[in-house]
């Protein structure tokens, strides 16, 4: 598997168990399969950013893929509120985050690769609305499957990070291009979000984060996979 990424700095040895363990899955070295995407996590405001490439043998890793048919949107959403800091003080948010955890959470530590859709700070809005009761589920797949949000490939284990190799710098990321594309990106799906506030409805019979918790719904309910 090809795979990049972006920083400010060229990184021929991703050292294990660095990183902020506040991420979308936890500590991990983030990278993607997609060359622009590592473009934009490179470019920074006033400077040039690079693309590091590197070759992953995954023949031997075991792999989580968070966006197989495996797997619902709950499944991903429970990673993503474990790790990512959220509101939980009001009693629906808290509530709901207990029972997705008990019900849906996947630990991604028992594993050595993860693949899922990243969530920057715009899209994440969109699940704390849903945790909150504010979108429906189907609202916040459409949200967050057919927003920008591109795959990402996360190394977690050691063994992983044996399996990696580095490639090359790839190219210098210039920030007069991407930076602005990464703007771009995170203006429209902040005035997306906000427009789908305004404009939210609920539809009689869509699953929300309370019917979920009345139902006690679980992973197996097909309802979650006809969305």
């Amino acid at each position: 598997m090809r795979i990049y990424h972006g920083s400010e700095i060229i990184i021929e040895k991703p050292t294990f168990g660095a990183g902020k363990k506040y991420n979308d899955y936890g500590l991990g070295f983030y990278t993607t399969e997609n060359y622009d995407l590592a473009c934009e996590w490179a470019a920074r405001p006033n400077n040039d950013g690079y693309v590091n490439c590197y070759d992953l043998d995954i023949s031997a890793l075991s792999v989580l893929d968070l966006n197989s048919k495996e797997f619902s949107i709950l499944n991903w959403l429970a990673v993503l509120l474990r790790y990512r800091n959220f509101d939980k003080t009001s009693p629906l948010a808290q509530e709901g985050y207990e029972y997705l955890q008990k019900n849906f959470y996947i630990d991604v530590n028992n594993y050595d690769v993860i693949k899922g859709y990243r969530a920057d700070d715009s899209y994440f809005a969109y699940a704390s609305d849903f945790i909150s009761g504010t979108l429906t589920l189907p609202q916040l797949k459409r949200a967050m499957y057919l927003g920008e949000l591109g795959e990402q490939i996360v190394l977690k284990s050691k063994k992983a990070f044996a399996n990696l190799k580095f490639i090359e710098s790839k190219a210098v990321a210039p920030n007069s291009k991407y930076y602005i594309s990464k703007e771009n990106r995170d203006q429209r799906a902040r005035e997306t979000f906000f427009k789908s506030r305004k404009n939210f409805k609920r539809v009689k019979g869509e699953l929300t984060i309370i019917s979920i918790l009345d139902e006690e719904i679980k992973a197996n309910d097909p309802r979650l996979y006809q969305i």
